[in-house]
């Protein structure tokens, strides 16, 4: 199978995942939850808690797909996926709902980006890093397709009625799509010395394992602002002195920043080290904050767009800079240790970010910055290996 249509198939396959889990509850919650007796936040805390379960799950995904490949893990994910989604639609109360975002927060862990990447690294070793830009391109509109899809079938349908129709989608279409991409006929090699591909040939200005923990941090550090600032970017622009209606079409803006900027990762920096696309994506945020802190309602649009450039070449770097650092051997594994901070980080900013905003106003961008300045500084003590 060519890699063209691997990328298809795969980048297909996460869009439709993203777009039936983690963007789910912003169509579906006002009606689920009177529907059920919670409230909105309620379900909003049961989404977090599914990306916790998706965080602990990374490291047993990477390690299953280091050993048999993609296919297989991806699969059975999309049965797991459907079985959330059965679970959501059939769900009578607090108990069942938790219930059916637990086998959802199992999916997600062993179903998005991570094991996806895992996969494609698993069939193209260091080659792989246009693959896993292409895959990014592709599931950068789970939120532009997902969102009109799951309000047309909740209109048409219900809201069980879309969740049942989402299952069906994963056993439909996910799952043929996963089941495309090529057998792997032998487990990956164990890494097992220090100049072999799992570790630089050449020293670091730090030792493998600390850059291993300094990469975890800057990934940790990242996650915590572009998940607290999606959250709430229209009332965070607001806050700033924007309208509602520029608030929320300067908030679009984003979107296009981040598919513009894997455009530009397929293009230019493509022939540029994966080290720099890093440094660009921990600074797209910090300058955005500074136009928006220095300007006011003027600074909006710019922050929008370099936040969004910055948090587009940052979902690709998760993939290529531990690959370019580490190698391939292994890369399954170690993608879930080194994701995992970040992940379940990631599940708590929303609360985090949104007490912040409470507290200083706008002024919570200050520290949004400087937490991305942070993973600068971390970035700028890395070198890859040579050779």
């Amino acid at each position: 199978m060519r890699r063209g249509a691997v990328v298809l198939a795969l980048g297909t396959a996460q869009t439709l995942a993203w777009g039936s889990s983690f963007y789910l509850p912003a169509v579906l919650a006002a009606s689920m939850a009177p529907d059920l007796g919670v409230t909105v936040p309620t379900l909003y805390a049961l989404l977090s808690m599914a990306l916790m379960v998706s965080a602990f799950g990374g490291p047993l995904a990477g390690r299953l797909i280091d050993r048999y490949g993609g296919r297989p893990v991806l699969m059975a994910t999309s049965g797991v996926f459907a079985a959330g989604l059965l679970a959501l639609a059939l769900a009578q109360g607090l108990l069942t709902l938790a219930l059916a975002w637990l086998l959802l927060g199992a999916a997600m862990g062993f179903g998005l980006y991570d094991a996806a990447f895992a996969a494609l690294v698993r069939l193209y070793g260091r080659d792989a890093r246009g693959a896993i830009t292409g895959i990014t391109l592709l599931g950068g509109l789970a939120s532009t397709v997902g969102w009109p899809l799951t309000a047309w079938a909740e209109s048409h349908l219900g809201w069980r009625g879309a969740c049942a129709a989402w299952a069906a989608a994963h056993l439909l279409v996910a799952l043929p799509l996963n089941a495309l991409l090529p057998r792997v006929a032998a487990p990956a090699a164990t890494p097992v010395a220090p100049a072999s591909d799992a570790a630089p040939a050449t020293p670091s200005p730090v030792a493998p394992r600390h850059l291993a923990l300094l990469l975890a941090a800057v990934f940790a550090l990242l996650s915590i602002v572009s998940t607290g600032v999606a959250t709430h970017l229209p009332a965070l622009l607001q806050a700033g002195g924007a309208t509602r209606a520029a608030a929320v079409a300067t908030a679009a803006l984003v979107g296009p920043a981040q598919v513009a900027a894997r455009l530009l990762e397929m293009g230019l920096l493509k022939r540029l080290s994966p080290l720099l696309s890093a440094r660009c994506a921990a600074l797209g945020h910090p300058v955005g904050a500074a136009l928006m802190l220095a300007l006011g309602p003027l600074g909006a649009l710019p922050f929008a767009v370099m936040h969004g450039l910055g948090n587009g070449l940052l979902t690709i770097v998760r993939g290529t800079l531990p690959l370019a650092l580490f190698g391939s051997a292994g890369y399954g594994a170690r993608q879930g240790w080194l994701t995992l901070p970040a992940r379940v980080l990631g599940a708590l900013s929303p609360w985090a970010f949104g007490l912040g905003m409470a507290h200083w106003g706008p002024g919570v961008l200050w520290l949004s910055a400087a937490l991305g300045l942070s993973a600068f500084a971390c970035l700028l003590s890395m070198r890859l290996p040579r050779g």
